[in-house]
Protein backbone atom coordinates (compact mmCIF):
# COMPACT_ATOMS: atom_id res chain seq x y z
CA UNK A 1 0.00 0.00 0.00
CA UNK A 2 2.76 2.45 1.27
CA UNK A 3 3.93 1.46 -2.31
CA UNK A 4 1.00 2.43 -4.36
CA UNK A 5 1.03 5.71 -2.63
CA UNK A 6 4.06 6.43 -3.86
CA UNK A 7 4.10 6.37 -7.00
CA UNK A 8 1.21 8.11 -6.88
CA UNK A 9 2.73 10.62 -5.42
CA UNK A 10 5.42 10.43 -8.18
CA UNK A 11 3.14 10.97 -10.65
CA UNK A 12 1.04 13.94 -9.44
CA UNK A 13 5.19 16.04 -9.25
CA UNK A 14 5.38 14.22 -13.32
CA UNK A 15 2.23 16.24 -14.27
CA UNK A 16 2.47 18.96 -11.47
CA UNK A 17 5.09 19.89 -14.29
CA UNK A 18 3.87 19.16 -17.29
CA UNK A 19 1.54 21.82 -16.73
CA UNK A 20 4.10 24.15 -15.45
CA UNK A 21 5.47 24.17 -18.39
CA UNK A 22 2.60 24.26 -20.75
CA UNK A 23 1.34 27.54 -18.84
CA UNK A 24 4.70 29.31 -16.59
CA UNK A 25 3.05 31.98 -14.07
CA UNK A 26 4.29 35.47 -14.91
CA UNK A 27 7.35 36.00 -13.40
CA UNK A 28 9.08 32.74 -13.70
CA UNK A 29 12.60 32.85 -13.81
CA UNK A 30 14.15 32.03 -17.80
CA UNK A 31 16.63 30.02 -16.16
CA UNK A 32 14.36 27.71 -14.57
CA UNK A 33 11.99 27.21 -17.60
CA UNK A 34 14.87 26.43 -19.81
CA UNK A 35 16.09 23.80 -17.68
CA UNK A 36 12.52 22.20 -16.98
CA UNK A 37 12.07 22.68 -21.45
CA UNK A 38 15.62 21.37 -21.54
CA UNK A 39 14.06 17.96 -20.51
CA UNK A 40 11.67 17.95 -23.57
CA UNK A 41 14.29 18.31 -25.94
CA UNK A 42 14.59 15.52 -28.44
CA UNK A 43 18.14 14.73 -26.47
CA UNK A 44 16.72 14.32 -23.69
CA UNK A 45 13.93 11.84 -22.45
CA UNK A 46 11.02 13.11 -20.67
CA UNK A 47 11.08 13.78 -16.77
CA UNK A 48 8.50 10.82 -16.26
CA UNK A 49 10.28 8.47 -18.14
CA UNK A 50 13.87 9.25 -15.96
CA UNK A 51 11.76 8.93 -12.48
CA UNK A 52 9.97 5.72 -13.36
CA UNK A 53 13.17 4.17 -14.62
CA UNK A 54 15.09 4.68 -11.54
CA UNK A 55 11.58 3.44 -9.38
CA UNK A 56 11.08 0.73 -11.45
CA UNK A 57 15.07 -0.56 -11.15
CA UNK A 58 15.86 -3.61 -9.80
CA UNK A 59 18.71 -2.29 -8.02
CA UNK A 60 18.48 -0.55 -4.89
CA UNK A 61 19.45 3.04 -5.28
CA UNK A 62 19.79 5.83 -2.88
CA UNK A 63 20.53 9.51 -2.95
CA UNK A 64 22.01 10.93 -0.24
CA UNK A 65 23.51 14.36 0.59
CA UNK A 66 27.30 14.59 1.11
CA UNK A 67 27.12 13.59 5.03
CA UNK A 68 24.90 9.93 4.05
CA UNK A 69 21.77 11.76 4.66
CA UNK A 70 19.42 9.67 2.59
CA UNK A 71 17.30 11.92 0.20
CA UNK A 72 16.24 9.58 -1.66
CA UNK A 73 15.56 5.56 -2.23
CA UNK A 74 13.77 3.67 -4.58
CA UNK A 75 11.18 0.48 -4.68
CA UNK A 76 14.12 -1.79 -4.99
CA UNK A 77 15.70 -0.14 -1.86
CA UNK A 78 12.27 -1.04 -0.10
CA UNK A 79 11.90 -4.71 -0.65
CA UNK A 80 15.63 -5.33 -0.58
CA UNK A 81 16.24 -3.51 3.40
CA UNK A 82 12.44 -4.04 4.71
CA UNK A 83 12.81 -0.51 5.47
CA UNK A 84 10.12 1.95 4.22
CA UNK A 85 11.14 5.24 2.51
CA UNK A 86 9.46 7.06 5.59
CA UNK A 87 11.82 5.07 7.72
CA UNK A 88 14.92 5.75 5.71
CA UNK A 89 14.83 9.44 4.60
CA UNK A 90 16.26 11.96 6.64
CA UNK A 91 18.54 9.21 8.09
CA UNK A 92 22.07 8.45 7.77
CA UNK A 93 22.58 5.36 5.49
CA UNK A 94 24.80 3.92 7.93
CA UNK A 95 21.27 2.71 9.87
CA UNK A 96 21.96 -0.20 7.39
CA UNK A 97 25.52 -0.72 8.68
CA UNK A 98 26.12 -4.03 10.76
CA UNK A 99 28.97 -3.93 12.51
CA UNK A 100 30.24 -7.21 11.03
CA UNK A 101 31.88 -4.66 8.85
CA UNK A 102 35.59 -3.71 9.68
CA UNK A 103 35.95 -0.18 10.18
CA UNK A 104 38.80 -0.07 8.02
CA UNK A 105 36.62 -0.60 5.01
CA UNK A 106 34.25 2.45 5.87
CA UNK A 107 38.18 4.52 6.15
CA UNK A 108 38.88 3.09 2.63
CA UNK A 109 34.68 4.07 1.56
CA UNK A 110 35.31 7.87 2.64
CA UNK A 111 39.32 7.91 1.27
CA UNK A 112 37.62 7.13 -1.50
CA UNK A 113 34.44 9.10 -2.34
CA UNK A 114 35.21 12.54 -1.00
CA UNK A 115 38.19 12.59 -3.16
CA UNK A 116 35.58 12.24 -5.94
CA UNK A 117 36.05 8.92 -7.20
CA UNK A 118 33.91 5.52 -7.14
CA UNK A 119 34.24 3.63 -4.33
CA UNK A 120 33.18 -0.49 -5.22
CA UNK A 121 33.31 -3.48 -2.28
CA UNK A 122 31.47 -5.30 0.50
CA UNK A 123 29.83 -4.29 3.12
CA UNK A 124 27.42 -6.57 5.71
CA UNK A 125 24.07 -4.82 6.36
CA UNK A 126 21.03 -5.77 8.49
CA UNK A 127 17.67 -5.35 7.19
CA UNK A 128 14.47 -3.85 9.30
CA UNK A 129 13.99 -7.39 10.91
CA UNK A 130 17.65 -7.38 12.23
CA UNK A 131 18.99 -9.73 9.44
CA UNK A 132 22.39 -9.59 7.74
CA UNK A 133 23.57 -9.94 4.27
CA UNK A 134 25.79 -9.01 2.45
CA UNK A 135 25.74 -6.27 0.28
CA UNK A 136 27.79 -5.41 -2.88
CA UNK A 137 27.62 -1.84 -3.18
CA UNK A 138 28.83 0.90 -5.73
CA UNK A 139 28.76 4.73 -4.64
CA UNK A 140 29.63 7.66 -6.72
CA UNK A 141 29.92 11.13 -5.98
CA UNK A 142 27.65 13.51 -8.22
CA UNK A 143 29.01 17.12 -8.82
CA UNK A 144 27.34 20.51 -9.12
CA UNK A 145 28.53 23.31 -11.42
CA UNK A 146 31.27 24.10 -8.93
CA UNK A 147 33.01 20.63 -9.40
CA UNK A 148 31.90 19.99 -5.60
CA UNK A 149 30.25 16.94 -4.50
CA UNK A 150 26.01 17.93 -4.49
CA UNK A 151 25.12 14.23 -3.73
CA UNK A 152 26.25 10.67 -3.69
CA UNK A 153 24.50 7.72 -5.30
CA UNK A 154 24.53 4.49 -4.26
CA UNK A 155 23.25 1.08 -5.41
CA UNK A 156 23.93 -2.33 -3.98
CA UNK A 157 22.68 -5.15 -4.56
CA UNK A 158 21.97 -8.86 -2.21
CA UNK A 159 24.86 -10.88 -2.61
CA UNK A 160 24.82 -13.14 0.43
CA UNK A 161 23.78 -16.57 -1.78
CA UNK A 162 26.39 -15.72 -3.91
CA UNK A 163 29.12 -15.76 -1.22
CA UNK A 164 27.46 -18.67 -0.28
CA UNK A 165 27.73 -20.06 -3.09
CA UNK A 166 31.68 -19.00 -3.30
CA UNK A 167 32.07 -20.38 0.02
CA UNK A 168 31.50 -23.64 -0.62
CA UNK A 169 32.98 -24.05 -4.16
CA UNK A 170 35.95 -22.89 -1.67
CA UNK A 171 35.58 -25.11 0.74
CA UNK A 172 35.10 -28.23 -1.38
CA UNK A 173 38.28 -26.85 -3.49
CA UNK A 174 40.09 -27.47 -0.11
CA UNK A 175 38.39 -31.00 0.25
CA UNK A 176 39.27 -32.31 -3.09
CA UNK A 177 43.22 -31.08 -2.47
CA UNK A 178 43.15 -32.26 1.20
CA UNK A 179 41.98 -35.33 -0.16
CA UNK A 180 44.43 -35.30 -3.11
CA UNK A 181 47.37 -34.34 -0.95
CA UNK A 182 46.58 -37.33 1.43
CA UNK A 183 46.66 -40.09 -1.47
CA UNK A 184 49.74 -42.19 -1.00
CA UNK A 185 49.58 -42.39 -5.19
CA UNK A 186 50.92 -39.71 -7.87
CA UNK A 187 47.67 -37.46 -9.40
CA UNK A 188 48.54 -35.00 -11.84
CA UNK A 189 45.85 -32.68 -14.45
CA UNK A 190 47.91 -31.96 -17.97
CA UNK A 191 46.74 -29.70 -20.39
CA UNK A 192 46.91 -30.77 -23.98
CA UNK A 193 50.51 -28.27 -24.04
CA UNK A 194 51.47 -30.68 -21.13
CA UNK A 195 51.55 -28.28 -18.39
CA UNK A 196 50.38 -29.46 -15.28
CA UNK A 197 47.53 -27.46 -13.66
CA UNK A 198 46.84 -29.43 -10.41
CA UNK A 199 48.97 -31.94 -9.00
CA UNK A 200 49.46 -33.45 -5.41
CA UNK A 201 52.35 -34.08 -2.40
CA UNK A 202 53.36 -37.27 -3.92
CA UNK A 203 53.74 -35.50 -7.39
CA UNK A 204 55.83 -32.89 -5.51
CA UNK A 205 58.08 -35.85 -3.55
CA UNK A 206 58.58 -37.69 -7.03
CA UNK A 207 59.50 -34.34 -8.74
CA UNK A 208 62.34 -33.66 -5.80
CA UNK A 209 63.51 -37.29 -5.98
CA UNK A 210 64.27 -36.48 -9.87
CA UNK A 211 65.95 -33.41 -9.25
CA UNK A 212 63.39 -30.60 -10.56
CA UNK A 213 62.56 -32.77 -13.83
CA UNK A 214 58.51 -32.44 -13.90
CA UNK A 215 57.31 -36.01 -13.27
CA UNK A 216 54.28 -35.03 -15.97
CA UNK A 217 56.64 -35.43 -19.04
CA UNK A 218 58.54 -38.92 -17.91
CA UNK A 219 55.26 -40.23 -17.15
CA UNK A 220 53.94 -39.13 -20.95
CA UNK A 221 56.99 -39.93 -22.74
CA UNK A 222 57.07 -43.14 -20.84
CA UNK A 223 53.60 -44.49 -21.33
CA UNK A 224 54.33 -42.90 -25.00
CA UNK A 225 57.01 -45.48 -25.41
CA UNK A 226 54.58 -48.34 -24.09
CA UNK A 227 51.30 -47.67 -25.68
CA UNK A 228 53.08 -45.97 -28.42
CA UNK A 229 50.77 -42.99 -29.16
CA UNK A 230 50.28 -39.86 -27.99
CA UNK A 231 48.47 -39.63 -25.02
CA UNK A 232 47.67 -36.12 -24.63
CA UNK A 233 46.21 -36.07 -28.50
CA UNK A 234 44.48 -39.70 -27.52
CA UNK A 235 42.95 -37.96 -25.12
CA UNK A 236 41.81 -35.27 -26.87
CA UNK A 237 39.83 -37.83 -28.92
CA UNK A 238 38.15 -39.51 -25.89
CA UNK A 239 40.36 -42.06 -25.27
CA UNK A 240 41.86 -43.31 -21.97
CA UNK A 241 43.44 -46.00 -20.32
CA UNK A 242 44.22 -48.51 -17.00
CA UNK A 243 46.78 -50.06 -15.49
CA UNK A 244 49.88 -49.35 -18.01
CA UNK A 245 53.01 -49.98 -15.94
CA UNK A 246 55.78 -48.13 -16.58
CA UNK A 247 59.42 -47.69 -15.18
CA UNK A 248 61.66 -44.37 -14.25
CA UNK A 249 64.95 -44.64 -13.29
CA UNK A 250 65.93 -41.70 -11.05
CA UNK A 251 69.25 -39.96 -11.47
CA UNK A 252 72.30 -41.01 -9.63
CA UNK A 253 71.79 -44.79 -10.52
CA UNK A 254 68.95 -44.94 -7.69
CA UNK A 255 67.23 -48.02 -7.63
CA UNK A 256 64.44 -47.59 -10.40
CA UNK A 257 60.88 -46.77 -9.76
CA UNK A 258 57.87 -48.52 -11.14
CA UNK A 259 54.32 -47.39 -11.64
CA UNK A 260 50.78 -48.55 -12.57
CA UNK A 261 49.13 -45.72 -14.57
CA UNK A 262 45.70 -44.65 -15.42
CA UNK A 263 44.55 -41.55 -17.09
CA UNK A 264 41.39 -40.24 -17.69
CA UNK A 265 40.04 -37.39 -20.46
CA UNK A 266 38.65 -34.36 -18.36
CA UNK A 267 37.29 -31.29 -20.77
CA UNK A 268 37.63 -28.26 -19.53
CA UNK A 269 34.20 -26.19 -20.36
CA UNK A 270 34.29 -23.65 -22.70
CA UNK A 271 34.71 -19.97 -20.86
CA UNK A 272 34.47 -17.72 -23.59
CA UNK A 273 31.14 -15.60 -24.39
CA UNK A 274 29.91 -17.02 -27.57
CA UNK A 275 29.90 -20.77 -25.93
CA UNK A 276 27.29 -19.40 -23.60
CA UNK A 277 24.39 -20.76 -25.56
CA UNK A 278 26.12 -23.99 -26.42
CA UNK A 279 25.55 -26.22 -23.58
CA UNK A 280 28.08 -28.86 -22.53
CA UNK A 281 30.48 -26.67 -24.89
CA UNK A 282 34.41 -28.16 -24.28
CA UNK A 283 37.41 -26.11 -24.64
CA UNK A 284 40.65 -27.61 -23.92
CA UNK A 285 40.65 -31.09 -23.19
CA UNK A 286 43.13 -32.50 -19.91
CA UNK A 287 44.30 -35.52 -18.72
CA UNK A 288 43.89 -36.47 -15.18
CA UNK A 289 46.99 -38.66 -14.41
CA UNK A 290 47.13 -41.07 -11.79
CA UNK A 291 49.97 -43.27 -10.91
CA UNK A 292 50.21 -45.70 -8.11
CA UNK A 293 53.66 -46.98 -7.08
CA UNK A 294 54.52 -50.50 -7.25
CA UNK A 295 58.41 -50.34 -6.66
CA UNK A 296 58.05 -52.57 -3.47
CA UNK A 297 55.71 -55.45 -5.05
CA UNK A 298 57.71 -55.45 -8.74
CA UNK A 299 61.08 -55.84 -6.36
CA UNK A 300 59.71 -58.88 -4.97
CA UNK A 301 58.71 -60.14 -8.71
CA UNK A 302 61.86 -58.80 -10.13
CA UNK A 303 64.23 -61.06 -6.90
CA UNK A 304 62.20 -63.69 -8.31
CA UNK A 305 62.99 -62.85 -11.87
CA UNK A 306 66.38 -62.59 -11.36
CA UNK A 307 67.20 -65.71 -9.22
CA UNK A 308 65.84 -67.12 -12.77
CA UNK A 309 68.15 -64.87 -14.85
CA UNK A 310 71.04 -65.66 -13.00
CA UNK A 311 70.52 -69.34 -13.12
CA UNK A 312 69.90 -68.85 -17.09
CA UNK A 313 73.22 -66.67 -17.31
CA UNK A 314 75.13 -69.06 -15.32
CA UNK A 315 74.05 -72.20 -17.75
CA UNK A 316 74.34 -69.60 -20.88
CA UNK A 317 78.15 -68.94 -19.39
CA UNK A 318 78.83 -72.64 -18.70
CA UNK A 319 77.72 -73.61 -22.29
CA UNK A 320 79.72 -70.44 -23.63
CA UNK A 321 82.91 -71.51 -21.93
CA UNK A 322 82.29 -75.02 -23.32
CA UNK A 323 82.24 -72.95 -26.65
CA UNK A 324 84.97 -71.29 -26.00
CA UNK A 325 87.26 -74.04 -24.85
CA UNK A 326 86.33 -76.49 -27.70
CA UNK A 327 86.83 -73.33 -30.01
CA UNK A 328 90.01 -73.10 -28.58
CA UNK A 329 90.82 -76.67 -29.24
CA UNK A 330 89.80 -76.78 -32.96
CA UNK A 331 91.53 -73.64 -33.34
CA UNK A 332 94.93 -75.07 -31.30
CA UNK A 333 94.46 -78.80 -33.52
CA UNK A 334 94.46 -76.87 -36.65
CA UNK A 335 97.92 -75.44 -36.52
CA UNK A 336 99.77 -78.88 -36.59
CA UNK A 337 97.60 -80.01 -38.82
CA UNK A 338 98.29 -77.75 -41.34
CA UNK A 339 102.00 -78.46 -41.04
CA UNK A 340 101.28 -81.67 -41.10
CA UNK A 341 99.04 -81.32 -44.23
CA UNK A 342 102.37 -78.93 -45.12
CA UNK A 343 104.94 -81.63 -44.43
CA UNK A 344 103.17 -84.20 -46.65
CA UNK A 345 102.93 -82.10 -49.41
CA UNK A 346 106.71 -81.39 -49.19
CA UNK A 347 107.67 -85.12 -48.76
CA UNK A 348 105.21 -86.20 -51.58
CA UNK A 349 107.00 -83.82 -54.26
CA UNK A 350 110.76 -84.77 -53.09
CA UNK A 351 109.79 -88.83 -53.41
CA UNK A 352 110.47 -89.04 -49.60
CA UNK A 353 110.31 -92.49 -48.47
CA UNK A 354 106.38 -94.35 -48.98
CA UNK A 355 106.80 -94.94 -44.92
CA UNK A 356 106.97 -91.29 -44.16
CA UNK A 357 104.08 -90.27 -46.18
CA UNK A 358 102.09 -93.10 -45.13
CA UNK A 359 102.56 -92.36 -41.48
CA UNK A 360 101.87 -88.48 -42.20
CA UNK A 361 98.76 -89.33 -44.08
CA UNK A 362 97.51 -90.90 -40.88
CA UNK A 363 98.42 -88.42 -38.63
CA UNK A 364 96.71 -86.24 -40.35
CA UNK A 365 93.69 -88.99 -41.04
CA UNK A 366 93.40 -89.06 -37.41
CA UNK A 367 93.99 -84.94 -36.87
CA UNK A 368 91.00 -84.50 -39.08
CA UNK A 369 88.77 -86.91 -37.25
CA UNK A 370 89.50 -85.55 -33.70
CA UNK A 371 88.80 -81.75 -35.26
CA UNK A 372 85.41 -83.26 -36.55
CA UNK A 373 84.37 -84.70 -33.05
CA UNK A 374 85.09 -81.67 -31.52
CA UNK A 375 82.86 -79.70 -33.87
CA UNK A 376 80.16 -82.20 -33.30
CA UNK A 377 80.71 -81.92 -29.22
CA UNK A 378 80.44 -78.19 -29.74
CA UNK A 379 77.27 -76.90 -28.50
CA UNK A 380 75.01 -74.76 -30.81
CA UNK A 381 73.67 -71.02 -29.95
CA UNK A 382 70.58 -71.23 -27.86
CA UNK A 383 67.40 -70.10 -30.04
CA UNK A 384 66.35 -67.17 -28.19
CA UNK A 385 63.11 -65.18 -29.76
CA UNK A 386 62.79 -61.31 -30.21
CA UNK A 387 61.03 -59.50 -27.64
CA UNK A 388 60.88 -55.85 -26.70
CA UNK A 389 62.76 -55.19 -24.31
CA UNK A 390 63.82 -52.14 -21.61
CA UNK A 391 67.89 -51.50 -22.04
CA UNK A 392 68.07 -49.47 -18.69
CA UNK A 393 66.35 -52.53 -17.26
CA UNK A 394 68.69 -55.35 -18.51
CA UNK A 395 71.95 -53.14 -18.12
CA UNK A 396 70.53 -52.71 -14.02
CA UNK A 397 69.44 -56.80 -14.17
CA UNK A 398 73.23 -57.27 -15.17
CA UNK A 399 74.66 -54.72 -12.32
CA UNK A 400 72.78 -56.63 -9.43
CA UNK A 401 74.23 -59.79 -10.69
CA UNK A 402 77.43 -58.82 -10.84
CA UNK A 403 77.46 -57.03 -7.35
CA UNK A 404 79.41 -59.78 -5.45
CA UNK A 405 82.52 -59.30 -8.58
CA UNK A 406 82.06 -55.36 -7.59
CA UNK A 407 82.20 -56.01 -4.13
CA UNK A 408 85.15 -58.31 -4.13
CA UNK A 409 87.25 -55.73 -6.87
CA UNK A 410 86.53 -53.04 -4.51
CA UNK A 411 84.84 -51.52 -7.85
CA UNK A 412 82.59 -47.97 -7.64
CA UNK A 413 79.57 -48.27 -9.64
CA UNK A 414 78.35 -44.15 -11.27
CA UNK A 415 74.95 -45.93 -12.91
CA UNK A 416 73.76 -42.73 -14.87
CA UNK A 417 70.63 -43.39 -17.16
CA UNK A 418 68.45 -41.67 -19.21
CA UNK A 419 64.88 -41.49 -16.76
CA UNK A 420 62.82 -43.01 -19.95
CA UNK A 421 64.24 -44.86 -23.31
CA UNK A 422 62.40 -46.32 -26.01
CA UNK A 423 61.71 -49.96 -26.35
CA UNK A 424 64.21 -52.25 -28.05
CA UNK A 425 63.31 -55.00 -30.03
CA UNK A 426 65.67 -57.78 -29.38
CA UNK A 427 66.99 -61.30 -27.05
CA UNK A 428 67.19 -60.80 -23.95
CA UNK A 429 69.29 -62.73 -22.90
CA UNK A 430 71.66 -62.07 -25.90
CA UNK A 431 71.60 -59.04 -24.66
CA UNK A 432 72.40 -59.03 -20.83
CA UNK A 433 75.03 -61.30 -22.40
CA UNK A 434 76.77 -58.20 -24.47
CA UNK A 435 76.22 -55.68 -21.61
CA UNK A 436 78.20 -58.08 -18.88
CA UNK A 437 81.06 -59.02 -21.33
CA UNK A 438 81.69 -55.62 -21.53
CA UNK A 439 81.11 -54.31 -17.94
CA UNK A 440 83.53 -58.12 -17.30
CA UNK A 441 85.83 -56.45 -19.43
CA UNK A 442 85.80 -53.33 -17.58
CA UNK A 443 86.34 -54.80 -13.97
CA UNK A 444 89.21 -56.90 -15.27
CA UNK A 445 90.85 -53.66 -16.74
CA UNK A 446 90.30 -52.13 -13.27
CA UNK A 447 92.50 -55.62 -11.84
CA UNK A 448 95.22 -55.11 -14.17
CA UNK A 449 95.47 -51.65 -13.50
CA UNK A 450 95.78 -52.26 -9.57
CA UNK A 451 94.73 -49.01 -8.86
CA UNK A 452 93.01 -48.15 -5.37
CA UNK A 453 89.95 -46.17 -6.49
CA UNK A 454 88.39 -47.75 -9.13
CA UNK A 455 85.63 -46.54 -10.67
CA UNK A 456 83.37 -47.95 -13.32
CA UNK A 457 80.90 -45.04 -15.37
CA UNK A 458 77.25 -46.53 -16.89
CA UNK A 459 75.37 -44.38 -18.77
CA UNK A 460 72.53 -44.53 -21.49
CA UNK A 461 71.08 -41.78 -23.69
CA UNK A 462 69.27 -41.88 -27.00
CA UNK A 463 70.99 -40.20 -30.25
CA UNK A 464 69.46 -40.12 -33.87
CA UNK A 465 67.52 -43.10 -33.36
CA UNK A 466 69.68 -45.12 -31.56
CA UNK A 467 70.11 -46.00 -27.70
CA UNK A 468 73.82 -45.51 -26.85
CA UNK A 469 75.24 -47.57 -23.64
CA UNK A 470 78.72 -46.21 -22.21
CA UNK A 471 80.84 -48.54 -20.41
CA UNK A 472 83.97 -45.96 -18.90
CA UNK A 473 86.06 -47.02 -16.11
CA UNK A 474 89.50 -45.68 -14.94
CA UNK A 475 91.95 -47.98 -15.56
CA UNK A 476 94.99 -48.21 -17.66
CA UNK A 477 93.23 -47.78 -20.99
CA UNK A 478 93.10 -49.23 -24.08
CA UNK A 479 96.43 -48.86 -26.55
CA UNK A 480 95.92 -47.46 -30.14
CA UNK A 481 97.27 -50.31 -31.75
CA UNK A 482 95.42 -53.03 -29.92
CA UNK A 483 92.30 -51.01 -30.21
CA UNK A 484 90.87 -53.23 -32.71
CA UNK A 485 92.56 -56.39 -31.81
CA UNK A 486 90.65 -56.60 -28.55
CA UNK A 487 87.57 -58.12 -30.64
CA UNK A 488 89.97 -60.52 -32.66
CA UNK A 489 88.67 -63.88 -31.29
CA UNK A 490 91.05 -65.92 -28.97
CA UNK A 491 92.87 -62.50 -28.49
CA UNK A 492 93.95 -61.50 -24.73
CA UNK A 493 95.92 -58.34 -23.97
CA UNK A 494 95.89 -58.99 -20.35
CA UNK A 495 99.21 -59.17 -18.56
CA UNK A 496 97.79 -62.16 -16.09
CA UNK A 497 95.27 -63.89 -18.44
CA UNK A 498 93.87 -66.06 -15.74
CA UNK A 499 91.13 -67.76 -17.16
CA UNK A 500 90.20 -66.02 -20.30
CA UNK A 501 90.07 -67.31 -23.78
CA UNK A 502 90.13 -63.59 -25.56
CA UNK A 503 86.21 -64.37 -26.47
CA UNK A 504 84.30 -61.83 -24.48
CA UNK A 505 84.42 -58.39 -26.38
CA UNK A 506 84.47 -60.91 -29.37
CA UNK A 507 80.46 -62.33 -28.26
CA UNK A 508 80.08 -58.78 -27.01
CA UNK A 509 80.36 -57.47 -30.92
CA UNK A 510 78.20 -60.44 -32.48
CA UNK A 511 75.48 -59.47 -30.67
CA UNK A 512 75.65 -55.68 -30.77
CA UNK A 513 76.06 -56.69 -35.01
CA UNK A 514 72.98 -58.98 -34.63
CA UNK A 515 70.89 -56.09 -33.73
CA UNK A 516 71.66 -54.24 -36.35
CA UNK A 517 74.17 -52.07 -33.69
CA UNK A 518 77.85 -51.49 -32.85
CA UNK A 519 80.25 -51.50 -30.50
CA UNK A 520 83.46 -49.58 -30.63
CA UNK A 521 86.32 -48.04 -27.90
CA UNK A 522 86.66 -44.24 -27.85
CA UNK A 523 89.97 -43.44 -29.00
CA UNK A 524 89.67 -39.71 -27.92
CA UNK A 525 89.08 -40.85 -24.13
CA UNK A 526 91.82 -40.09 -21.31
CA UNK A 527 91.83 -41.44 -18.19
CA UNK A 528 91.12 -44.73 -19.05
CA UNK A 529 88.97 -46.39 -21.49
CA UNK A 530 85.07 -46.11 -22.66
CA UNK A 531 83.15 -48.19 -24.61
CA UNK A 532 80.07 -47.26 -26.66
CA UNK A 533 77.52 -49.74 -27.64
CA UNK A 534 74.99 -48.82 -30.26
CA UNK A 535 71.71 -50.31 -30.49
CA UNK A 536 68.79 -48.77 -33.32
CA UNK A 537 65.49 -48.36 -32.19
CA UNK A 538 62.13 -47.98 -34.28
CA UNK A 539 60.85 -45.02 -34.86
CA UNK A 540 57.13 -44.92 -34.18
CA UNK A 541 55.78 -45.68 -37.97
CA UNK A 542 58.49 -49.14 -37.57
CA UNK A 543 57.17 -49.76 -34.18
Amino acid sequence: MPEMQAKSNYGAVIDAISRFLAAPPEGTPVELIDAFSQLGDKRFLPPRLFVETVEQSPVAISITDPSARILYANSAFERLTGFTREQVIGHNESMLSSKSTPLSVYQDLWDTIRNKLVWSGKLVNHRANGEEYLAELCISPVLNSDGGVAYYLGMHRDITEMHRLEQKLRFQKSLTEAALDAAPMVVAMIDGDGRVLLDNHSYKALQGDFRGVEPAELFTDALKAQIGSDLLAACGEGKGFTNVDVRLDPPSGRMPRWFTCSGVRIAELDSAARSFFKAGASGRCCLLLIANEVTDSRERINEARLTMIRANMAEQQLVQTMREAISASIFQFQVPINIVKAALSMSASAGDKPGLGAALSEALERGEEAIESLHAALPGPSAEQNASVNVNELVHEVLRLSTERFLASGVVVDWRTAPVLPALSGRPNALRGLFKYVIDNAVDALNEAGLDYREIRIETCTVDGEIVVSVMDNGGGIPDAIRLRVFEPFYCGWEHARNHAGMGLTMAEEVAISHGGSIEIDRDFLGGSRVFIRLPYPDDGEA
